[in-house]
């Protein structure tokens, strides 16, 4: 019997024994006003995010209000060893993090309000978002064992405000190159005994790109009750999107083409990425003694309509492009069923099993076509009559695992985790179908794995507020390969599904506090052995997906804060980041070539930021922040050499009583650096979005 079906029968049986239980509602979790405070992605059990021995990071919803920070670009920037890179082979709507001089859009999880956003697939970055947040909590490293097979290098878990507990907000916004948006968010009457709070937004987002947008509705309707003795509760939640992609930058040699200019759009004429998501979840929190049990199912189902282009090179009047027509479906289902002990002070104790199940469809066909270089003129080209290749993908990703906390001594605290994974995918396409009889399913896989993680922290000192711990941490982990749904993934994996990627991780560092709690300062280190990482390479001329032996990254990252009187805070960060491929011998025009001692791509070996925060309740407020992101190779050869950027924002605004106008500023100083890697287009490369200004205004009901 697999994993898949322990996890549906433990929840199946223990959700009438909770039903059946009689035991006083939990009472709410506070709504935390410090970003040092509740966090629950590293271990289930809301605690202080500084006394877990990890890199994490709490950012409230308030502190984002007050920033005007309005997507994860933006909420992140002061995060340290977090950099976001805005747009991707998403579309202008989506991002790309990077985490410990790692960015890929996959490399990472992503979690909304306790359910992974994406699935077993990739996150979902497109459907994010951010309005109504109660925090975002960021951990660095591998994610927990309550998560599985998911992320080596970071988790974003973005927490909306419980149903009901919502203030009522209406705003509206108006920006550079015909954006324009609204948005409500309120408390709904009750219902049947349920709390319930709704947020619809919409609008559109222009870019200095050529022929670049997005337009957006979305809508998130959120619901709880008391039921029998615990906290029933089931969220809905929609989007509709439709993008008009820009194009990445060729790259020629040692760096970008100058046959092409800097805002030029290569896609045929009508092209876009569009997207309609629908999410439904529910779950069950209620005490069973001493214990609590908690049960989330939820589930997604994704449309995707694609139709787009990119270079194929760059060559005076017109250049050769091969453009993409597809469509993907995808459906998540995501269980997790676990019991919480937290009735001693000294040991705590989770366990609990889950599955994430995930069945992908994709159809698609590739055409060649010609376009002005310099983009003038959108081409016209007619669709393809048929989608004559075809990819599907099922996974389940399943576990079970427990996690204990122990405090010997007031000052000690001693972690661990185990997790018995269980990972299943059936992949095919053309190719799989005409297998011959006999011959061994390249396209299965199943692997069976432990993964876990144990964490020490001691306080060396503390007096009142302030303190000084001192903490450290080992995580080893894995998970299965990417799958991007490119035209060019069959014929890229002649050996069917990629190997499981492998890591290993260390981590040790401080967290210390002074000054009555005013000053904080953060300081780690890591190291990651990592095996199998997946890369994007052209294979046959076409975009595809490859392991990538050995590499291992290590670095330093530092961060400090001050909060002042009179409602001022500032926070300054610093991170090296050093990563190289250790074995890696692949082929660049047919020669093999070994990479061992290059630097990966598009990883910069040093970020820094500083930002400062005047945030009254009454009267004028503002902020300023200022990134840096240091020299980074644009290939795996390092032979095309990225200079340092930096960029500057800043906001203004007034707010008296329910009114608030605000004017907000992003990459204010016009830098347009590449700062991540097309999968989909050979050597292409997407650059900072141009200067951006924003005016809105919002008022509380």
């Amino acid at each position: 019997m697999t994993l898949r079906t322990h996890a549906v029968l433990l929840c199946v049986s223990l959700w009438p024994m909770a039903a059946r239980a009689q035991a006083p509602a939990p009472s709410p979790s506070p709504i935390p006003t410090h970003s040092e405070y509740v966090e629950v992605t590293a271990t289930r059990i809301p605690e202080p995010a500084d006394e877990v021995p990890a890199s994490i990071e709490v950012i409230t919803g308030e502190e984002l209000e007050s920033r005007g920070a309005t997507d994860l670009r933006s909420a992140l920037s002061l995060a340290a060893g977090v950099d976001i890179a805005p747009g991707g082979d998403s579309g202008p709507a989506a991002s790309v993090p990077g985490f410990w001089g790692l960015t890929e859009r996959d490399a990472f999880l992503l979690v909304v309000d306790g359910v992974p956003w994406g699935g077993a697939f990739n996150p979902s970055m497109t459907t994010l978002d951010l309005h109504d947040l109660d925090r975002i909590e960021v951990v660095r490293g591998a994610a927990p064992v309550m998560y599985g097979a998911t992320s080596f290098v970071g988790v974003i878990q973005v927490v909306h405000k419980d149903a009901g507990t919502s203030k009522g907000r209406l705003s509206v916004t108006g920006g550079s190159y015909g954006s324009g948006a609204g948005s409500v968010s309120a408390p709904l009457p009750d219902w049947a005994g349920f709390d319930s709070s709704l947020i619809v937004d919409g609008g559109r987002q222009g870019y200095k790109d050529d022929r670049t947008s997005f337009r957006r509705g979305h809508l998130l309707w959120r619901n709880g009750r008391n039921l029998a003795g615990g906290r029933f509760r089931f969220d809905v939640d929609g989007t509709f999107l439709d993008q008009d992609p820009a194009s990445p930058h060729l790259r020629q040699g040692p760096a970008l083409s100058t046959l092409t200019p800097l805002d030029a759009n290569y896609n045929p004429d009508g092209a876009f990425l569009n997207e309609r998501r629908f999410t439904i979840s529910t779950g069950l929190d209620r005490p069973l003694g001493s214990t609590t049990w908690s049960s989330t199912v939820s589930f997604s189902h994704s449309s995707q309509d694609i139709f787009r282009g990119f270079l194929s090179d760059a060559v005076a009047p017109l250049s050769p492009a091969r453009g993409v027509r597809e469509t993907i479906e995808l459906n998540d289902l995501y269980v997790d069923s676990h019991l919480r002990w937290t009735a001693s002070p000294r040991v705590k104790v989770v366990a609990g099993v889950d599955l994430l199940h995930g069945n992908a469809d994709a159809k698609g066909a590739d055409f060649d076509y010609d376009v002005d270089t310099l983009g003038r003129v959108a081409p016209r080209v007619i669709e393809p009559a048929v989608l004559d290749v075809g990819i599907d993908d099922r996974r389940d990703f399943g576990g079970l695992y427990a996690f204990s906390e122990w405090n010997p001594a007031p000052a000690w605290r001693l972690e661990a985790g185990v997790r018995l994974n269980q990972t299943i995918e059936e992949r095919g396409g053309e190719e799989e179908a005409n297998r011959p009889a006999g011959e061994p399913d390249a396209g299965e896989q199943t692997n069976t794995k432990l993964s876990g993680s144990v964490g020490l922290s001691w306080t060396a000192w503390q007096q009142g507020p302030d303190r000084l711990r001192l903490f450290a941490n080992f995580r080893s982990t894995f998970k299965p390969a990417a799958i991007d749904f490119g035209i060019g993934e069959e014929e890229g994996e002649g050996e069917g599904a990629l190997k499981p990627e492998t890591a290993r991780s260390y981590e040790l560092g401080l967290k210390a506090r002074g000054w009555d709690g005013r000053l904080s300062f953060e300081l780690a280190a890591f190291q990651m052995d990592f095996k199998n990482l997946v890369i994007a390479q052209a294979i046959n001329g076409l975009p595809a997906l490859a392991n990538a032996g050995e590499e291992r990254f290590k670095g330093v990252e530092a961060a400090i804060g001050l909060r002042l009187a009179n409602h001022v805070s500032a926070r300054a960060t610093y991170s090296f980041h050093d990563a190289k491929f250790t074995d890696f011998l692949t082929e660049f025009d047919g020669v093999p070539t070994q990479l061992a001692g290059k630097r990966l791509e598009m990883s910069a070996r040093h970020l820094a930021s500083a930002g400062l925060l005047y945030a009254p309740e009454r009267g004028v407020f503002g902020s300023a922040e200022l990134n840096w992101v240091g020299d980074r190779f644009l290939n795996k050869r390092n032979t095309a050499l990225a200079e340092a950027y930096a960029t500057f924002s800043a906001s203004l605004g007034y707010r008296q009583g329910r009114w608030e106008a605000r004017v907000d500023g992003r990459n204010l100083n016009d830098n347009r650096a590449a700062v991540s890697e097309s999968e989909l287009g050979d050597a292409q490369y997407y650059r900072l979005t141009a200067r951006r200004i924003d005016v809105s205004a919002s008022v509380r009901f």
